[in-house]
């Protein structure tokens, strides 16, 4: 039963993981520190995820955290402007911070045409990320699930427009995630989104929604979308070599993208699961990435009405057994003699 499993909205407090109170002072709603071993364990989700894409042919890419006013109208939905994006002020060009590694590596090969032979290109793209939340008021405002500052490691991938390249590049980095979350030891689910509920981007998406035990309910962790040729016409990515190639017409790359982690989110999915009566079992694939910390010890108690996962069972011995045990056992004298 899982009755009694904790909220990660508690077990980052009882395990030290973060100080909530103090980054509400200092950063406003949603604001937080990451404290002793929840820094480690981010960092920890962070390089795993780095590792994992690229031994899996993926180019890392750091991405600016600003961009141009004039780009991100090219690579954000118009109502992210109000609800997601913050603005940075100052002389120049207005800018933006990013919302997600997505929007700068999509803009990456702006106005570049990309023949067959450099094709496809699989990046990995790491960043802090950027949204107000404007549009989520009221909702998770408990813990680190959903804040305005996190870190993301992104799946960004180019094929060419031919056949079904890129529907075969979605079906793979939906594989990643899944064998990465499979590693983690996390219970998930797939969601093929209705066509309805896409923004003008994407053709077709997944969402890989993961098991939250403690909150008895399945979350969003990865979202991964074919955005076809949407992009890269507005950015004017070009396939082929010149205009006169094949058959005298523009033609435009494929641009997907897909979520890997958002660690902040991730970790609190980790503690959900992998909770027990006395702290947090580090999952064994990020052991190694964390000094070999195996454990993390509950430093606070539960807060006030919750009692949180029992003790495991104490031995107790059979009346059998108790009888068993007071025999008189042999010693190496009684053979000897």
């Amino acid at each position: 039963s899982e009755d009694w499993m904790l909220s990660h909205y508690d077990l980052v407090t009882m395990a030290g993981l973060a100080n909530m109170e103090a980054g509400s002072r200092v950063a406003g709603s949603r604001g937080y520190f990451l404290t002793g071993p929840g820094c480690l364990l981010n960092q920890a989700l962070i390089s795993y995820a780095i590792h994992f894409l690229t031994k899996r042919g993926s180019t890392m890419l750091q991405t600016p955290f600003v961009m141009n006013k004039s780009l991100m109208g090219k690579v954000a939905q118009l109502a992210d402007f109000d609800e997601q994006l913050y603005k940075v002020t100052g002389a120049g060009e207005d800018q933006y911070l990013i919302a997600t590694s997505e929007q700068p590596i999509c803009a990456y090969h702006a106005g570049e045409w990309l023949d067959g032979k450099q094709l496809p290109l699989k990046y990995a793209g790491y960043s802090t990320c950027f949204r107000k939340e404007a549009g989520s008021h009221g909702r998770d405002q408990l813990g680190i699930f959903r804040v305005h500052q996190f870190e993301k490691i992104e799946q960004f991938c180019i094929t060419s427009p031919d056949g079904d390249e890129s529907w075969a590049m979605q079906d793979a980095m939906l594989a990643n995630c899944k064998e990465f979350y499979q590693s983690l030891g996390i219970p998930y689910r797939v969601v093929n989104i209705v066509s309805g509920a896409l923004n003008d981007a994407a053709a077709k998406k997944y969402d890989l929604e993961a098991w939250f035990p403690g909150s008895k309910a399945h979350r969003e962790l990865v979202s991964c979308s074919n955005c076809t040729d949407y992009q890269s016409r507005r950015l004017e990515v070009r396939f082929g070599q010149t205009k006169k190639e094949g058959d005298n017409k523009k033609r435009y790359v494929h641009m997907l993208n897909s979520t890997l982690i958002a660690t902040e989110r991730a970790l609190c999915c980790v503690l959900e699961n992998y909770q027990t009566h006395a702290g947090i079992k580090v999952p064994p694939v990020l052991q190694e990435y964390m000094g070999g910390m195996t454990f993390i010890p509950f430093v606070n108690p539960p807060p006030k009405g919750k009692k949180g996962a029992p003790p495991p069972p104490q031995y107790v011995p059979t009346a059998e057994q108790l009888a068993e045990m007071e025999k008189p056992k042999a010693t190496l004298q009684s053979y000897m003699d």
